[in-house]
């Protein structure tokens, strides 16, 4: 398997050797990648092949499962974040699930800012309304919600809430945003929104999202990265790897003979 070649410069996140599992039974197998910065990387495959515990390996929540396993290096701006406190790390590493997840019992704007709240930053009340403001803003939330920011953010729609979530994370301003499947739950025009707001971002923040979805690879992505049974079997730029695949087990995937 050969990298796509990229300068240090242009690397913000790597990951050498990269093994990780539960109880003796490891799920990524030596993955190593570079990870171009603000870009829109894809990480690619069927389910069940890795792509999420590789995922929570890069801001070390999969340390916090029961009985997992994890080595080789992750290095962020190359700093090994093994050597990062997690609090830390996970405000420079952002993370959106699967299911729009925001804080049950709080308001939109409350939402929005509880990264700092949990973390008992001092603010006053001009800069977290001028947070709230910014951030809801770049998600292209503020006009739907502006007039209901005291509401509870379970009110809104799925699509919406998936937004809210993506804004709780960008509100810390973190270097890189990880998206597990953000998308796999909600409509098409939902979905077709929260693509637009990925495109978007890429400019001022790194995203590498985690898809099985293969025309939503190729449709947002800069980068794509296959990855199958726990091996990374191919990465490159993703209109290059779409169409000339160097391996035939990311051909089949592509064509569908397996997923």
């Amino acid at each position: 398997m050969e990298d796509s070649v990229l300068t240090a410069e242009e690397v913000i996140l790597e990951t050498r050797s990269l093994t990780a599992g539960f109880d003796g039974k490891d799920v990524v197998l030596g993955v190593s990648l570079a990870v171009p910065r603000q870009r829109v990387t894809a990480i690619m495959g069927p389910s069940g092949c890795g792509k999420t515990t590789f995922m929570r390996c890069i801001n070390r929540m999969h340390e916090l499962a029961v009985n997992a396993r994890v080595s080789g290096e992750v290095l962020l701006d190359g700093e090994n974040v093994y050597r990062i406190n997690p609090i830390l790390l996970r405000r420079r590493i952002g993370m959106v699930f699967q299911r729009p997840n925001p804080f049950p019992t709080m308001s939109i704007y409350d939402n929005v800012v509880a990264g700092y709240t949990l973390n008992g930053a001092r603010m006053d009340r001009t800069e977290r309304d001028q947070i709230v403001d910014e951030t809801l803003r770049r998600v292209a939330l503020w006009d739907e919600v502006k007039d209901a920011l005291y509401r509870r953010g379970t009110f809104l729609s799925g699509g919406q809430q998936q937004r809210l979530c993506i804004a709780r994370a960008l509100a810390m301003k973190p270097e890189v945003l990880l998206l597990d499947e953000p998308t796999s739950a909600l409509d098409p025009k939902a979905t077709a929104a929260i693509e637009e707001l990925i495109v978007s971002l890429k400019g001022t923040v790194t995203i590498v999202q985690v898809t099985h979805n293969i025309p939503q690879a190729a449709r947002i992505s800069d980068y794509t990265a296959f990855i199958h049974l726990g091996e990374l079997v191919e990465f490159g730029p993703t209109n290059k790897l779409f169409t000339v695949p160097k391996d035939k087990r990311t051909e089949e995937y592509l064509s569908g003979k397996f997923g």
